[in-house]
């Protein structure tokens, strides 16, 4: 089975063609070692890819017949990612919405004009 399927079939990626994007830019290594989106992969491969931001690493257990439902993941692969990839993840995710909330976008003109505002130091305090 192709390795682009085989990512395809056990719900890494939603589509095919976003396998075959992801072997092209280097994101899918089989054993350490870059392929293209036509390598077969057979039992006991370790699968490498990265996905949000984070290396996962696959063992292949069996080769599904074709796509499986998320409960029969487990069957066909074993993830073998260390625990703190998963954690850094999480703390990413987390300082990247503690710095402004959400929807709120650019500051305006006059917003910028009012942090700059409490930013100055006071001229009239000093005279």
């Amino acid at each position: 089975m192709r390795i682009d399927q085989y990512l395809w079939c056990i719900r890494v990626y939603k589509s095919r063609s976003l396998a075959t994007k992801a072997c092209k830019k280097g994101w899918v290594r089989i054993n350490d070692q870059v392929v293209k989106s036509s390598r077969e992969v057979i039992p006991t491969d370790a699968v490498s890819v990265k996905k949000e931001q984070i290396w996962m690493t696959l063992t292949v257990l069996d080769l599904p017949k074709s796509r499986v439902g998320a409960k029969l993941v487990g069957l066909y692969r074993m993830d073998t990612t260390p625990a703190n990839a998963h954690e850094v993840n999480e703390m990413q995710k987390l300082a990247a919405t503690a710095l402004r909330d959400r929807g709120t976008g650019r500051p305006t003109k006059k917003d910028r004009r009012d942090i700059e505002d409490l930013s100055a130091p006071e001229e009239d305090a000093e005279e």
